[in-house]
């Protein structure tokens, strides 16, 4: 599972504090490779469903079972677009029994917002 890093930690130089926007300073070449691997991610119209359907599941957390019938395919074409996800750092996977469970990298969707978002 690929650990995505946090996008709000990046500061301008010579400035303090954590949670400068993002968009305040230019992307480094690690950050726009990891920002495009997310996007790409979702820019596929049945990988952004799952990404919603999980995220509107309770606890943000839906078994692969779950999310089968939403999306009008299989289980193994559903599981490989969960997997681009996993592999983006926007879901989470664990293997309970013989399902997988997902659930959103918490503040992950909220890190793409920031990194697209205008500054104030």
């Amino acid at each position: 599972m690929t650990t995505a890093l946090p996008l709000t930690e990046r500061t301008a130089p010579g400035t303090t504090g954590c949670c400068a926007p993002v968009t305040g300073v230019p992307l480094s070449l690690q950050e726009a490779e990891r920002l495009a691997a997310a996007l790409k991610a979702v820019a596929e119209p049945t990988r952004l469903r799952l990404l919603s359907l999980v995220a509107a599941h309770e606890g943000q957390e839906a078994c692969v079972c779950d999310l089968t019938e939403p999306v009008g395919l299989s289980q193994p074409t559903v599981s490989h677009h969960l997997k681009v996800l996993v592999d983006a750092g926007l879901l989470e996977r664990e293997k309970r029994g013989v399902w997988a469970y997902y659930r959103l990298v918490r503040g992950r969707l909220e890190d793409l917002a920031r990194a697209l978002a205008p500054t104030p």
